[in-house]
């Protein structure tokens, strides 16, 4: 069964959050979205059929001008302006803002795009604002907020890279890609599963005001996908060129021609002051209880290179650790690249990764506890 993505382990979570602050949420939940496309799609399908049917026989008319002139008017005008201002905080905006990512990339035989190897690590970009509901007593986007937005950018950017393997490791049973230690074929469904969520806050976002989430894959191990994120001002930044269709306007490529070596690039600008804040995240791929090795996922995207020894050899499974020699910036996407680009993400993902030792650090209060408030 197909599981877009859903988190897989035992609910428990953990936030240190303040303004301008760095703040970690780690998070998982029991939960499944294998339902998608065979239930929740048709009967959503056949629901909006039927309100169409039924939109037929209502005067529309009518029923406008009893809104705009009829008692109460003022009070029905401004809660409908309020909702539109609102609407991504309305009940189950959330749910299709997420759903969308999926039909967006993968659903209704949606051709997959044919990636090379260097758009492993390139940026999926979307754009949102801060909606009046979002926005904190300091009158900027509250904290909490920003993890509602990395959800949505997050789908994206792996349905994207990875959406048209899911079907395959979904039937795993007939495509034999995952096997046990054993040998065994894995059965089970397919799922993508929310491992632990870390945000930096740098700068305020205002109410209504428009910013760009970009999001790419920053590393992996031999379990977890790492996932950076960065919330930037809105149309500050341009990409220097686009891997499929033309999505906007792009910025020119700078290369250094004088006392550097060929073919280096080179940006004047400093695109960190244009942050509003950086998050990692960390999913894991599962099927059924088997946990599945991040670089299966993406060798069979055809994301990776061919590599000496394979990408899950080694003590640390992923690949043998050699030294990779010299690393031209603008060279071939051969695995030494990817390697070198894995590497470099790691330095800052295992950081990240060895906050998870800080659930041995509760005790239940051993020492005591300063009490139980209300309204929680």
């Amino acid at each position: 069964m197909f599981i877009p993505l859903c988190a897989t382990s035992p609910s428990f979570t953990t936030a240190f959050s303040g303004s301008a602050a760095p703040s970690i949420i780690i998070m998982a939940s029991v939960g499944t979205l294998s339902l998608f496309f065979p239930v929740f799609l048709p009967t959503a399908g056949a629901a909006a059929l039927y309100f169409a049917h039924k939109a037929l026989y209502v005067d529309w008319i009518g029923y406008a001008r009893d809104f705009l002139l009829g008692p109460g008017r003022t009070s029905r005008i401004l809660l409908t302006l309020f909702i539109l201002g609102n609407l991504k905080n309305i009940p189950f905006a959330w749910t299709i803002r997420v759903f969308h990512s999926f039909l967006y990339h993968i659903g209704f035989g949606r051709k997959p795009p044919v990636l090379p190897p260097r758009a492993l690590f390139h940026y999926s970009i979307t754009q949102t604002h801060t909606s009046l509901l979002e926005t904190d007593y300091n009158l900027h986007k509250s904290n909490s907020t920003y993890f509602s937005d990395l959800d949505v950018s997050r789908s994206h950017l792996v349905t994207h890279l990875v959406g048209s393997t899911m079907p395959r490791f979904s039937d795993n049973a007939k495509t034999k890609i995952i096997l046990d230690p054993a040998g065994n074929v894995v059965k089970g469904g397919f799922g993508i599963g929310l491992g632990a969520v870390f945000c930096s806050f740098k700068k305020e976002i205002a109410p209504y005001q428009g910013y760009e989430t970009w999001s790419r894959i920053l590393s992996w191990d031999r379990k977890w996908l790492y996932i950076v994120t960065h919330f930037v001002v809105k149309g500050k930044v341009r990409p220097t060129s686009w891997d499929g269709k033309k999505c906007g306007p792009v910025r020119e490529r700078k290369v250094k021609t004088e006392g550097g070596k060929e073919g280096e690039t080179v940006d004047d600008v400093d695109f960190s002051k244009y942050i509003y804040a950086t998050a990692i995240s960390k999913y894991v791929f599962k099927l059924g209880r088997f946990t599945v090795h991040p670089a299966i996922v993406i060798q069979e995207a055809g994301l990776l290179p061919e590599r000496p020894g394979g990408w899950r050899g080694g003590e640390n499974g992923v690949g043998l650790e050699e030294e990779l020699g010299e690393i031209v910036e603008d060279g071939e996407w051969d695995w030494r690249k990817v390697e070198f680009e894995r590497r470099k993400g790691m330095e800052f993902a295992q950081h990240f990764a060895a906050l998870d030792g800080t659930h041995g650090m509760f005790d239940g209060g051993k020492d005591g506890a300063l009490g139980r408030f209300p309204i929680g």
